[in-house]
């Protein structure tokens, strides 16, 4: 049993990716990367203004930098290793390499599920208790938010990695997917995994129903007060700012569900490359477009930041 786990950790796995040579292929590559340019550059510039202007320390945008470096990581978690495998055609992966890869991936999406649920809870406060907001969204409670955030998605992490790589792994050790995710890996593995299975389901409905609860409350709750506000102004500049925290939820929680809170034998390694595509690579892209673009503070801040400003001074 020694020896075969010996083989186990001391062996690669293959990662099929979802890229062939083709032009087709080619040119669908160029575009991951070019997306990955604007995501990189996009959340940088977000933690970066919301880092150096001192009009932006306030729980919301503490919250919205918190989200910009995970997605930040997030991206360059799964896209350059990616692109290593195209470009130089050596698609093997470290079993090391593997397990950094599920660490930090499975820890960053727990840990944007709960950092969602608070920017909703900060909304929330925002809107329907504004008198009492800089007590229940003090600087210290919004960094126990996001540090809990944090602790919360690495300890997820922790255990589905650790569980993962305790698998004994045979056969081409091929995985169908373009970074090691662990329900692509454990369709490889020659144990029992139906435990484990049962056990990554259970962390999602915490890790994904709980934190949704508290969004669709904090946001019914938040609807309601909208609608009774008396001025036309207030109720567009709210429904502005939360519409476009509901988008960023939409697309990541509907995403992470349709891969994690399904059985094995209902995945399909095609579907699963392009969901986790989507919201592997295409949403950190579009979280400071969607957040920034409609935000005139941080519109202000960027200008003042690059001394853009100066013109109209």
């Amino acid at each position: 049993m020694m020896q075969w786990n010996n083989l186990t950790l001391n062996s690669d796995f293959i990662l099929l990716g979802i890229f062939d040579h083709s032009p087709l292929h080619t040119f669908f590559f160029s575009l991951i990367l070019g997306i990955f340019f604007l995501a990189f550059m996009g959340n940088s510039t977000m933690v970066l203004l919301i880092y150096l202007n001192t009009q932006l320390h306030t729980p919301m945008y503490i919250l919205l930098s918190q989200l910009s470096l995970m997605d930040l990581i997030l991206i360059c978690t799964t896209v350059p290793q990616m692109a290593f495998n195209f470009l130089s055609g050596n698609k093997s992966i470290s079993m090391a390499g593997c397990g950094s890869q599920i660490f930090f991936y499975v820890s960053l999406l727990g840990a944007e599920c709960f950092l969602l649920a608070s920017m909703a809870y900060d909304r929330y406060v925002a809107i329907c208790h504004p008198l009492r907001y800089p007590i229940l969204m003090s600087h210290k409670i919004c960094g126990l938010m996001a540090a809990s955030s944090w602790i919360l998605g690495s300890l997820d992490g922790i255990i589905e990695v650790a569980a993962a790589l305790s698998f004994s792994y045979c056969g081409l050790r091929e995985i169908p997917h373009f970074f090691c995710d662990v329900p692509a890996l454990l369709t490889l593995s020659c144990s029992d995994t139906l435990t484990f299975e049962k056990m990554i389901f259970f962390c999602c409905v915490i890790m994904l129903i709980f934190p949704v609860a508290i969004i669709i409350a904090s946001y019914t709750r938040v609807i309601l007060a909208v609608i009774r506000m008396a001025s036309a102004e207030s109720r567009h500049k709210a429904f502005a700012t939360c519409s476009s925290h509901l988008v960023v939820v939409g697309m990541y929680y509907g995403a992470a569900m349709f891969i994690y809170m399904r059985p094995s034998s209902g995945h399909s390694p095609n579907q699963d490359k392009t969901v986790s595509a989507f919201y592997t690579i295409l949403t950190p892209m579009l979280n400071p477009l969607i957040y920034s673009l409609r935000n005139r503070e941080v519109a202000r801040a960027f200008m003042k930041v690059f001394g853009m400003d100066k013109a109209g001074a």
